[in-house]
């Protein structure tokens, strides 16, 4: 099913920004009233063990987000009827460069640059849908080295996954394969080359995660300054 390869098969990440309020705040953004996303490029994938890349230059903080996989074509989809296109979850981060970020803010210009480098979004394998029955009572954790810097649930989501695909639909046909990043709880911060960040999910009432993830922090080879 194309869906369960989304590395290879789906076409976009669609990514929902200041999803969690607590998040929105430590940014000094003012919390959404209707949701708001960019995208980011699929070469950003980065699989579970691989390393992720700092540009020379950058501030590059961890995000750590749960991703919705859909299944199938979603155009104008209703909130009610927007689960029946998901096929399942990944546990993802987003990583931003901050510096670039908040450059292109105070511009008023996309922030392509700083979410889109090789290896920006390091992912976990596919999980089927049925192994989280309810995706909006999910505890996401995520260490720096052996220090926890997220720890949250997306019951605290401003915006349900319904909504979210529900909205995005009105504007982009979403397609199997596609990535919804659904958004990070507070407390995200650096990560530096030599680090080493681990990440997990655990659905409410499990006794352990159900996914766990791991990335070596490395400098990217290159020459970019800003």
């Amino acid at each position: 099913m194309s869906a369960r390869n989304f590395f290879s098969t789906g076409r976009k990440i669609v990514a929902i920004g200041r999803n969690f309020s607590e998040h929105a705040k430590e940014l000094g953004n003012a919390v959404p009233k209707s949701p708001f996303f960019f995208l980011k490029p699929t070469t950003s994938y980065l699989a579970n063990g691989g390393s992720i890349e700092v540009p020379q230059g950058c501030d590059v903080h961890h995000e750590i987000e749960l991703a919705a996989v859909i299944g199938r074509d979603a155009r104008d989809v209703s909130p009610s009827d927007a689960m029946d296109y998901v096929e399942g979850y990944a546990l993802a981060i987003d990583m931003t460069a901050r510096d670039l970020q908040a450059k292109a803010k105070a511009k008023g210009l996309p922030w392509s640059a700083a979410k889109g480098f090789d290896t920006f979004t390091p992912i976990s394998d596919f999980i089927p849908k049925n192994a989280i029955s309810n995706p909006h009572d999910v505890n996401l954790w995520l260490k720096v080295n052996d220090t926890i810097k997220q720890n949250g649930n997306t019951k605290d989501m401003i915006f349900e996954i319904p909504k979210l695909i529900a909205y995005v639909s009105t504007i982009m046909k979403l397609e199997a394969g596609d990535v919804l990043l659904t958004g990070t709880p507070a407390g995200v911060g650096p990560i530096r080359p030599g680090d080493t960040v681990t990440a997990g999910l655990r659905p409410a009432g499990a006794a352990k995660d159900l996914v766990n993830i791991k990335f070596d922090v490395i400098e990217r080879k290159g020459n970019y300054k800003d």
